[in-house]
């Protein structure tokens, strides 16, 4: 395998890291999801990352997988690819969120000449934040079992039901979700895809404080939700169909497989830098090192991984147990990067942030209780494992 760039690559590699040195403000250096915070905390601050915003709209970056006759950059593969590289290089922050790359994407395969007028520019200027309504309850790797119901009165459809680990939905103005529309058909036949005005009488949503005091996701009631017709996306009944299309292809995972090698390069420094005050368990333990040479080593194979989707990618192949391997991968690997640093931070790594004795601030206890939910979010492991199994190994699923 060549590693290395095409010359026209690589000027482009080059034009995204000239645009980060120049353009990317200090402060917002480092608030990535990848390092400490997660996505909730950069969702909470869209206000500051307007200035942001607009240095990527002027270049078309808000969305650049999206065709540029809708505004965005109409990158390929690699390109996409080399931007969220870097992007993930500099722990820069990607601001377009769901808009971009759910939603969005979705209408302008599927929604109205009308949806794509009234909603896409709003997504592009962030005048707009979008969530996700497909959990429910009793409906998570299973999602076809979903029970929120959406009855056709006249111009309107009425919405029952509830929704659960609704990331951003304290600060969304739109949910894009799915609902069944027809109970008595097959389970994956007889849901629809809908959008909804996050102000309609009837939806609530309450926040879920997890055990690291923070609310990134939330669980979402909706009572009698009027919602118009014209909201519907696509045809009534065949909305899980447009749910499951993949709609950005760039399903890599780079920016998570930089991540977590930065996550252990960082871990390696504060170490090093903090041995003598003892908040450093390194000293004289021979198998903590190799212990994190070991992580350092599965950071680089999670970023191979990603490497061979991209590749897929590029040559108009589509990754299934490809990209499951890569997901179940690094979701583990966060998990042995967590107990890792807990290791070497002793019982100061186990303190939250606002103590004064936390290790990097709480940022290891932190992430070590956070990672708890990494083999969950996303597709269970047991159920890449299946995938894995079944479509790349041939196994029987019985």
């Amino acid at each position: 395998m060549d590693f290395r760039d095409k010359p026209e690559e690589a000027a482009f590699r080059q034009e995204v890291r000239q645009f980060l040195k120049e353009e990317l403000p200090d402060r917002f250096r480092g608030i990535s999801a990848y390092e400490g915070g997660g996505r909730g905390d950069v969702r909470s601050r869209f206000g500051e990352l307007k200035e942001w915003r607009t240095k990527l709209a002027d270049k078309g970056w808000i969305a650049p997988a999206w065709p540029q006759e809708y505004g965005g950059a109409g990158f390929s593969v690699m390109q996409q690819f080399i931007m969220n590289e870097e992007f993930a290089e500099n722990r820069a922050p990607q601001v377009g969120g769901m808009g971009t790359s759910m939603i969005g994407p979705t209408l302008i395969v599927h929604g109205s000449k009308e949806q794509k007028q009234e909603h896409l520019s709003r997504i592009l200027s962030g005048e707009v934040q979008w969530c996700q309504g497909f959990s429910e309850p009793e409906s998570g790797s299973d999602l076809a079992s979903l029970q929120t119901r959406a009855v056709r009165d006249g111009d309107d459809y009425v919405i029952n039901g509830q929704k659960i680990w609704t990331s951003g939905a304290q600060y969304s103005h739109w949910m894009f979700m799915l609902a069944r529309t027809d109970p008595d058909a097959p389970k994956h036949k007889g849901i629809s895809y809908f959008m909804i005005d996050m102000k309609s009488p009837g939806v609530t949503v309450r926040p879920l404080v997890n055990m690291t005091g923070s609310a990134a996701f939330n669980e979402v009631f909706f009572e009698n939700v009027r919602v118009p017709a014209e909201n519907l996306v696509g045809e009534e009944n065949r909305g899980w169909y447009i749910g499951v299309t993949t709609l950005d292809f760039e399903r890599s995972s780079i920016g998570s497989a930089v991540g977590l090698r930065l996550q252990v390069e960082g871990l390696i420094k504060f170490a090093k830098e903090h041995t003598k005050d003892r908040q450093s368990n390194l000293e004289g333990q021979a198998t903590l090192r190799y212990e994190l040479a070991d992580r350092l080593v599965e950071a680089n194979v999670a970023r191979l991984l990603s490497y061979r989707v991209v590749t897929m990618q590029n040559k108009g192949l589509v990754p299934n147990h490809e990209a499951s391997m890569t997901k179940l991968y690094a979701s583990e690997l966060n998990q042995r990067i967590a107990r890792t640093s807990i290791k070497v931070t002793g019982l100061y790594g186990q303190l939250m942030p606002g103590s004064e004795w936390a290790a990097a601030k709480g940022r290891y206890g932190s992430s070590y209780v956070q990672t708890l939910a990494a083999t969950i979010a996303g597709g269970t492991s047991e159920v890449q494992r299946g995938i894995i199994a079944t479509r790349g190994l041939g196994l029987p699923r019985d």
